[in-house]
Order: structure tokens, then sequence, then C-alpha cells
């Protein structure tokens, strides 16, 4: 295939962002068509773009011929079904963040994908591409960390404030997104754990909370633990509630440990093996010798143009993934068990049981949903100016 036909469906913010850029690509790629509901919406992106075909529907492209891959950026429900039909006709899918809303959403699309493995499906996880944590990934991989004991990540650097969530009225809410910062916010952090790790935990337990700070009908608060099969210990922290924010990941093993924050990867290399130390180290108090060394990485370029151009390689020439597009079922797979963990006190144990879960989160809807109430603030103006009253 000399030039990819892609097709974008849903042009909200990332659609638009996405449209723009992908004549850039020539001749590798080009845009093919654009769609989304709003009629006004899509002829003014498609007369931007040199009168590309314009679709009503999401069925309406995938039919047309006018494509070959189609990018999806609609709402998280609608993922699955989009992605599905569009395997099952012979197109490419790349699919914004979340893969959906629950892991069995997830689990029909990599089916879709065996059914039709002659299609190339990617998850559009940029982060991967970022070059500090290209290199934490290749320190792990090359065995310098030795076996992972721990990893810790405190991420509350997404503050939000009620007018945040009152700018939409599908924002927090269980039908329109189907949760709250583990679905909007944090999927890429919950992607780069398995990733940079290379497993999955097998039991996960936590705290969460409905509306904590802010009033909404979905978690804005969420401390969880998980345990994995080696015996490393996993935290993962985060809130929309609160200020200053830290973003900070440790990696720890048998041969130190490693920290990236404030865009600076930093390694505390032990001189010998930690477990050696411990095991035949004569002196009760010992001191395991380290060495803080600042780890170099090159300024490549990232972002979600790279993981595009990725995936027009792959359907191109063959090359390999760099988030492939089963891959999306892991962050989905620890952020639903950390949610239902978290808000029912109890542990969760990995690979999760989808259809639990389902029941979990429409329990949920039928206990908060139509909570999140919206009133304009005193004295503002514009879209955006907005706030909230708990009822």
């Amino acid at each position: 295939m000399d030039t990819v036909r892609f097709g974008v469906v849903g042009l909200g913010n990332m659609g638009r962002f996405h449209a723009d850029y992908m004549n850039s690509l020539q001749p590798a790629a080009r845009l093919g068509g654009v769609c989304d509901v709003d009629e006004k919406r899509r002829k003014e992106i498609a007369d931007k773009h040199g009168g590309v075909a314009a679709f009503g529907t999401y069925q309406e492209l995938i039919e047309s011929g006018a494509v070959d891959a189609i990018l999806i950026a609609t709402p998280h429900y609608q993922h699955p079904e989009i992605a599905e039909m569009a395997m099952d006709r012979g197109l490419h899918v790349l699919c914004e963040k979340p893969a959906a809303v629950t892991v069995n959403g997830a689990r029909r699309m990599n089916a879709a994908h065996a059914r039709n493995p002659r299609v190339q499906f990617g998850m559009m996880f940029q982060m991967r591409t970022a070059p500090i944590y290209q290199k934490l990934k290749s320190l792990i991989d090359d065995g310098e960390l030795g076996e992972l004991s721990r990893l810790t990540w405190i991420v509350t650097d997404w503050f939000r404030t009620w007018s945040y969530y009152a700018s939409g009225g599908w924002r927090a809410t269980w039908k329109g997104e189907g949760g709250g910062v583990l679905i909007n916010q944090c999927p890429h952090n919950l992607d780069l754990i398995p990733w940079l790790t290379g497993m999955m935990p097998t039991r996960v337990t936590g705290v969460a909370h409905i509306g904590k700070t802010h009033p909404i009908e979905v978690e804005d608060d969420v401390t969880a633990i998980m345990e994995y099969a080696n015996g490393m210990t996993g935290h993962f922290v985060t809130t929309t509630g609160e200020a200053p924010g830290t973003n900070r990941l440790e990696i720890a093993g048998d041969r130190g440990k490693v920290v990236a924050e404030n865009g600076k990867l930093k390694f505390f290399r032990t001189r010998k093996s930690v477990k050696e130390v411990r095991e035949t180290s004569p002196n009760m108090f010992a001191k395991v010798e380290t060495w803080e060394i600042d780890i170099p990485f090159d300024a490549t370029p990232d972002g979600h143009k790279v993981i595009t151009e990725n995936f027009i390689g792959a359907i191109r020439e063959g090359k390999p993934l760099l988030a492939p597009g089963e891959d999306g079922v892991k962050q989905l797979e620890l952020g639903n068990a950390m949610l239902m963990a978290g808000l029912s006190r109890q542990a969760v144990d990995l690979p999760l049981d989808g259809d639990k879960y389902e029941a979990f989160i429409q329990e949920l809807d039928r206990k908060y949903g139509g909570r999140k109430k919206v009133v304009a603030a005193p004295g503002a103006t514009g879209d955006m100016a907005s706030s909230f009253k708990s009822t």
C-alpha cells in the first residue's frame, strides 16, 4: 500500500488534532475522510482539509471505501463497537485511549483482531514514545535493576476545578465517561506500569472515593496496592483534588532504584546485589554502597504523531507496533481492578472477572448517577465558567 487513507471518527479536541496533522504525513498517509454526528463540525473539518469526504455515522465511513484505516477519537463507550466493525470490514484500527470503559469491551476488540489478523490494530499510548520512559524501559529490559521488587507512582498533578467538570454534561458521569480519574486522566500511567515492568499484578487492593473533593458521581481520589507473582509490590496514588501535585515514579530492584521526576531520571545504583548483602553480610547494620547517577536520554521526537507514523509503518512495511491494540486491555484491567477494590474495600484478583465488573459499575450508576449538578458560578461568563451544587 503506497498511501494509507485515514478516516478520523469523532471530531472533538483529539479528533481535530489528529485530522490536522494527517496530511503532513504524505506520501505515506493522508486524510481520506472524517466522521462526526455534528453536521456543522464535520463540514468545517472536511472543508479545512480540502473537501475530504464527510460522514454522519461511523458505519457510513467504514462502508464507504474511502479509507484504509480509521483513527477512533469518539467517547469511550463507542470504541469497541467501532473497532469491531472496522476490523471485520478489513480496515486497520488505531484507537485513542482508553480502549474501552470495561475490560470486557477491550477483550471484544482483541477478539475482533484475532478474527482479522491481517489488519493492524494499535492504541494511541503516546507516552510510550517519551524519551524518559523509553530510557527507563531499556534499563529494566537490560537487567540493570535486577529483579524488580517495588513500584511506586504518586501522580497527583491532575488538579481539576469544579468548573472543569461543569464544562461538559458527559464529564464525570457513569453514563458519559464510565468513571473518573482512572478512566480519564490516568490511562497512560496505567499503561506504562505493565509496559515498563513487563508484568501484570495478580491482586489489587485499595481505597477510592466518589466525589471526595468535587460534587461528581465518579471517583476523584484513589490509592491502590498491587501484588505481583514474583513478590513485587506496587503502589499507585492519584487524585484530581490535590495541589501542588506530584508526579514521581520509583522502581526498585536488586541493584538499586530508578526515580523519574521533574523530567529527570536518576539511578541509585547499588555496587552489589541487595539480596547478596542482605543475606551474607556479617554486619547487622550494613550500608549498601550506592552510586547516584543522572541517566541521560536523547531528546527524540515523541507524542501522538510518532505513534501514528509507527502505525503507518506497520501497515506499509510490517514494522512492529510501539503500542499494539491488545495492550489496551492491560490498562483497563488495572484501572477497573483499582476502582472495584477501592470502592468495595475488597481485594480483586487478576485476571479480572469482566462480568462482575460490568455489574459493579451498573450498580454504581444506579447508586450515584445523577448526583452531578451543574449551575452557573456567581459572576462567571463563558462556556467554561460553571460550577456545581451538590444534591
